[in-house]
Formats: C-alpha cells, structure tokens, sequence
C-alpha cells in the first residue's frame, strides 16, 4: 500500500519551463494537478515534493526566491483544500557531486527517512529519465507523467499527475 507519494516539481505539480521556473510569476499549475494532490491528501497518503533546482547554483534565482514560489504553489493548494506534506530539493549544479541531485538517490532518501516510510510503500512521480532513475535507486515505485518519452521496461506512465492520482485511488 502507498504512503507517500513523492512528486517531483517542474513538469508534474506546474509547467515546466526550459529557462528555468524563475519567479512566482513563472510558475503556473498544469491542470488538474492541485486538485489531484488535494485528493491524496484526503485520503490520507502524505505528499513530498523532490525537485532540482539548479538555477540557484546557475545565479538565476536566490533560495529566498524558491521559498516564495513555494508558497504560491502551497497557497494555491490551499484553495483545493490540499497541501504538500514536505519539500525537498537540491540547488546544487550539475557539475556540483553533490549525492541530492537527481538522478542520485539523496532527496528521496532523505523524503523516506523523514517519513519513516519504507521504499514499497512510496512512489516517486516524474517527468524525466533521472526520475525514474533515482526511483529505482531506492526502490520506490516509479510512475512516469507527462508527455516526454521516458522509455523503460516496467514503468507506469500516465498523460498528468491527476490521471495516475485517478488510477492510483480507483475513483
């Protein structure tokens, strides 16, 4: 039985933007998406949020800046009655060899510990190769949303993160 469900950000709960989701401004739910994690929410699995967010490392926004795209993602949330249990995220760069950059398992270690919640029972919701990468690295289950090719055996894929939300509770 799920527990957690863990989403990454960008291209999953809002629309990805390949300059960088740099501002509350820029930030834009994808549809459906907030009322889906409402719907976890309510029936009582606890949501996480793992995202890189290089672009603080790139100079391109300060972490005071993702604090307040945060809180337009939570306030919005608010108005479907759901909320994000705990975020996660790495503002390391690519070049950084830090262990939290996805692919690299260390968000999604540190989402299980801080619920105490076993790998079986969580899921890592992602639009990209490196979602389902460091999914199987933990041994969570990996579930693919978005209409990026993502090409790997054994991975449910959905169209949107409401669509696997719909599957996922049977309603």
């Amino acid at each position: 039985m799920i527990k957690l469900v863990i989403l990454d950000r960008d291209g999953v709960i809002n629309i990805d933007s390949d300059a960088y989701v740099k501002s509350p401004d820029e930030w834009h739910p994808i549809e459906g998406s907030l009322e889906a994690i409402a719907r976890l929410n309510d029936a009582g699995i606890k949501v996480a949020v793992a995202t890189n967010q290089s672009g603080i490392a790139r100079g391109y926004f300060t972490e005071q800046t993702l604090r307040h795209i945060h809180e337009k993602m939570e306030s919005a949330l608010m108005a479907y009655g759901g909320y994000i249990d705990q975020i996660f995220y790495c503002p390391h760069g690519p070049d950084d060899g830090c262990g939290c950059r996805k692919p690299r398992p260390g968000l999604l270690k540190q989402a299980l510990q801080y619920f105490s919640v076993l790998p079986n029972e969580a899921c890592f919701v992602g639009d990209s190769p490196r979602d389902i990468e460091a999914a199987k690295s933990v041994g969570t289950l990996p579930v693919a949303v978005g209409h990026k090719k993502i090409i790997s055996a054994n991975i449910e894929a959905y169209a949107s993160l409401s669509e696997f939300v719909h599957h996922l509770l049977g309603k």
